[in-house]
């Protein structure tokens, strides 16, 4: 596949408040470096890339995405007990074969007591400020059918709104239940693959920013998808944590007082990378 047909993919990963933090840092980087994200044709996020995604094709500038970091507003609670993530492990990690994995997942999310629906309505409502229909550039966000394990994109042609795709997308399992839309349960777009490159399939050019790499199970890399689209033709630039951010951003993604300091180590490594990106 040759892949200039399609032009310009930016995809955006999950990684929950901190690697979302990273994420900020790192789209304000390229930008105050003069990489004009706006121009990607199409915007497709997963999960906290979902949020952010949404919120740049709707014209918010990538720098208060950032500044709202360091500020310490934009701000989820996301409260996982232990028991929450051993009965995620368990579900996720209980087959090799990915295919079972994740429907092994989506069956523990939907029998796992959580909170009401409209509670993560309610969390996600203010995080998406004042970007309440689906943007004019084109969007497209990632789920996760919670009986096939199937991975589906929601966009402004679809039957949901702006909301209702994101929350589908960001329904972690075990700590927010999964999403009813359409008859059907949905849960996190980063179930099976962190970032879902794949579907930028038939881009010639793809900029992908994955706070995390790999999700948890017998499942591909955000590495793997990238190499698998630039052996079909695609040009892909695939930005994770380098070590230092890494140490920064810890292994809690969902503790807030990381937040500032790893949104920090994504526009410092953004600033260092840009020079070589200016062609993309």
């Amino acid at each position: 596949m040759s892949g200039t047909a399609l032009g310009t993919a930016l995809v955006l990963g999950g990684g929950g408040p901190v690697g979302g933090a990273w994420m900020t840092g790192v789209l304000a980087g390229l930008t105050d470096a003069g990489i004009d994200l706006g121009r990607a044709d199409v915007t497709i996020g997963t999960s906290a890339g979902s949020i952010y995604g949404s919120r740049i094709a709707g014209g918010e500038p990538p720098r208060e995405l950032y500044e709202q970091q360091l500020a310490g507003t934009d701000r989820i609670e996301l409260n996982v007990s232990a028991s929450q993530t051993l009965r995620f492990l368990w579900a996720a990690l209980g087959s090799r074969d990915p295919e079972r994995s994740v429907r092994r997942l989506g069956r523990a999310a939907v029998a796992a007591r959580t909170v009401p629906e409209s509670e993560v309505f309610d969390a996600l409502r203010g995080l998406l400020h004042r970007q309440r229909d689906w943007p004019g550039r084109a969007m497209r966000i990632a789920s996760v059918d919670a009986l096939t394990g199937g991975v589906e994109t929601f966009d402004a042609d679809s039957d949901v709104t702006l909301l209702e795709a994101v929350a589908a997308s960001c329904a972690v399992p075990m700590v927010w239940p999964p999403i009813t839309l359409a008859g059907r349960r949905w849960i996190d777009g980063g179930s099976r693959s962190t970032t879902n490159i794949h579907l930028a399939r038939g881009y010639g050019r793809v900029l992908a920013v994955s706070p995390i790499p790999s999700a948890v199970g017998p499942h591909p890399s955000a590495q793997q998808q990238a190499a698998e689209l630039a052996a079909e033709g695609a040009e892909v630039t695939l930005l994770t944590p380098e070590p230092a951010a890494r140490r920064t951003m810890g292994r809690d993604m969902t503790a807030d007082a990381r937040r500032p300091d790893a949104a920090r180590a994504g526009h410092r490594q953004a600033t260092a990378l840009a020079a070589t990106m200016a062609a993309l």
